[in-house]
């Protein structure tokens, strides 16, 4: 016998969370511990007890059954805290011998530490009546959490290899490099494919296999990337295959590092010579490194994604740079804008920071603005370019990095969680005590919008809602009427809100 199979076999007063002495003028410990009976047939065997080593000291009996979860139904756990290891009892060996052979390619992990999982000595994990799990409410919680997880799986149609993410309250950008980091830990990430749906930044992850899949919903459901914010839910999606054409930023096949872009000037210059693009995360980025980014810091040797958006369809007689600036500002802070010289209906907009610009794209793409339904799409300009001194530009160019009216210059600043798509009702702050509603409904109707309806928020008079005709009339006036001067000292802020009057 090895390890905690011999302890076991020797003191035979083992509890749920810590080894009874079996000194003699003790014995009496026994009857206050869970008495463990092991049978030791076939010693190496394959068995459904699984024994664990080498685990921390403060592992709870939830931690040892979450790692038999994806394999199958756990029906017993004991922790060995004083001594660093624990069983696991699976309801059959099959589920048993897959969890060990996993194990053994793929090192499992509790707190940060590399355990060990081998088969046990013993067939089963047997506790009398009277000291059964019942007497320790930890282990049995665990165990009904487990089987709770399982009926769950069963109902939603059994695991799948392809897992469908979503990032809930994404206050920091979310690239498809960090969801690789994060995802590999569990196992091998074959390929990702990322999107925006219904507003929310989504993900398809596929694994080599169901266990790894199922492993990685079970360990990251839940979990935030960063502190308090961007939420995993995971489910099993419909896809068992993802078709992947193009290594880029949003999706990515590992298993072949060879396909294209999907960026025609790129994809030949990396065919006449250039480095081969692996799709590969840089080295030592983290997803605490992408948080910087959020903040505005580049990493040394990190490349800059494109922040630059095409904007084409425009009404000529209407767009201008700041204009533009303040619709897209809505959605983060826009560092330059040019309208184009020669195609005065196009312009480009730079953001500061990639997820910014497809929160634009999923937002603005195909809004009626000024009576034309226009189109936003990523640039193949990584930058807005401003005109070399002397040259003519007419007002055309703007740069707008060190405006006072950027709304995300704080990293995780609330108005991230206040980000909706353009609707007829505007959300109106920043409004001083002694402006009144015919004052603000004056103001709107004086900028051409037709004002429905008006309501100030009941506990809070700073604040307040206005529903327009129409959301092409929403855009307009927000274009106009945000930073609209209201008293000597105030500017009206307005947003678009996800309430009606």
């Amino acid at each position: 016998m090895r390890g905690s199979d011999e302890l076991l076999a020797q003191t035979g007063a083992v509890s749920n969370g810590s080894v009874m002495s079996p000194a003699p003028n003790h014995a009496d410990n026994n009857n206050d511990a869970k008495k463990v009976k092991l049978d030791t047939k076939n010693p190496g065997a394959p068995s459904r007890v699984i024994h664990i080593r080498n685990i921390p000291n403060e592992v709870t009996e939830a931690e040892i059954v979450h790692l038999g979860i994806p394999f199958g139904k756990v029906t017993n756990v004991l922790v060995l805290k004083g001594k660093n290891q624990a069983f696991l009892e699976m309801s059959d060996e099959v589920s048993a011998t897959t969890m060990v052979n996993y194990f053994t390619n793929c090192t499992a992990q509790l707190r940060g530490r590399a355990v060990y999982v081998q088969f046990s000595n013993h067939k089963e994990l047997k506790t009398d009546q009277t000291h059964s799990n019942a007497q320790n409410p930890s282990a049995q919680a665990a165990l009904q959490a487990a089987q709770a997880l399982v009926n769950q799986t069963d109902t939603q149609g059994g695991p799948n290899t392809v897992l469908r993410v979503i990032v809930e309250h994404m206050i920091y950008p979310v690239t498809l490099d960090v969801l690789y980091q994060i995802f590999s830990r569990v196992g091998k990430v074959l390929k990702i494919v990322t999107f925006t749906k219904n507003n929310t930044f989504q993900a398809l992850i596929q694994y080599p296999d169901v266990v790894t899949a199922q492993a990685a919903k079970m360990t990251l459901d839940g979990q935030n990337i960063y502190n308090a914010c961007c939420t995993l839910r995971i489910e099993y999606s419909k896809l068992s295959n993802l078709n992947v054409k193009y290594n880029n930023d949003k999706s990515r096949d590992y298993t072949n590092p060879n396909l294209p872009t999907g960026d025609p000037a790129l994809d030949s210059a990396l065919a006449i010579g250039g480095m081969p693009f692996t799709g590969m995360p840089l080295a030592g980025v983290t997803p605490t490194a992408a948080a910087l980014g959020a903040a505005g810091i580049r990493l040394p040797g990190q490349p800059s994604p494109n922040c630059v958006l095409l904007v084409s369809n425009l009404n000529e007689e209407m767009v201008t740079p700041d204009a533009l600036f303040t619709l897209f500002g809505v959605y983060g802070d826009v560092q330059r804008v040019k309208i184009l010289f020669n195609k005065k209906d196009n312009a480009l907009v730079q953001m500061s920071e990639p997820h910014q610009t497809q929160l634009a794209i999923s937002h603005l793409d195909k809004m009626k603005t000024w009576g034309k339904q226009i189109r936003v799409t990523l640039s193949k300009h990584q930058t807005v370019q401003l005109p070399k001194e002397g040259q003519p530009d007419a007002g055309l160019t703007k740069d707008y990095s060190n405006s006072p009216l950027h709304r995300f210059k704080k990293p995780g600043s609330k108005n991230y969680q206040n980000i909706y798509p353009p609707s007829a009702t505007l959300h109106l702050s920043n409004i001083p005590p002694t402006v009144d509603e015919e004052q603000i409904k004056d103001a709107f109707a004086h900028a051409g919008a037709n004002v429905k309806a008006f309501k100030f928020f009941p506990k809070d008079r700073k604040m307040a809602l206005i529903q327009l005709g129409s959301v092409e009339e929403a855009i307009a006036a927000l274009i106009k009427m945000h930073n609209f001067q209201l008293s000597d000292s105030s500017h009206l802020r307005v947003s678009f809100s996800k309430s009606t009057i």
